[in-house]
């Protein structure tokens, strides 16, 4: 967005992220930005960096958003400890069937591990974000090397490039009711 010349926002509220709770994250960017918040049900993109996220916070998406799902769990303590039960990918289905129409699973921890490093599975999602959004490929990766420590450019932006490379390749999925 700002490489792109466009005003960006954002905004952060990590919550208990420090102990394993989420963060949520909103960024918005357009001609001109006053608030970096984005109201409830007007969310275009929702990317989630797990299953349970996904369906925390799928209500935000605006009809026809696209919602990215990390494929990858993390059981909370209420499941670990036997009194709570992780959602199956049935009850996921059913809480998004003709609600979240388009709806993409990337296996970006799978895709990271691949690469050998599990840490990038967040670049492999922005690479996922990317293909739906107008900013060029070499705008992405020039980014991700001024921002990057030196030494791990090359592995961020191979991961930001296979989230990509998925996503093109399965973007039919994304506009189904899958």
């Amino acid at each position: 967005g700002l490489e792109s010349g466009l005003d960006v926002k954002k905004s952060e509220v990590h919550g208990m992220a420090q102990r394993g709770g989420s963060v949520n994250s909103h960024v918005r960017w357009g001609e001109r930005v006053f608030s970096p918040l984005i109201a409830p049900g007007e969310v275009d993109y929702l990317i989630a960096l797990e299953r349970l996220e996904a369906l925390r916070y799928a209500d935000q998406l605006r009809p026809n958003g696209v919602l990215l799902i990390n494929d990858y769990r993390i059981m909370p303590v209420s499941v670990t400890s036997g009194s709570d039960i992780y959602p199956s990918a049935d009850d996921e289905d059913r809480a998004y069937s003709g609600v979240i129409e388009r709806r993409l699973y990337v296996p970006a921890m799978s895709i990271a591990r691949e690469l050998g490093q599990t840490r990038v599975n967040n670049m492999v999602m922005l690479g996922a974000l990317s293909s739906f959004l107008d900013v060029s490929k070499d705008i992405w990766l020039e980014v991700i090397s001024r921002r990057v420590p030196e030494r791990y450019i090359e592995l961020n932006q191979r991961a930001f490039l296979a989230g990509r490379a998925y996503c093109v390749a399965h973007l039919q999925e994304a506009s189904q009711d899958a």
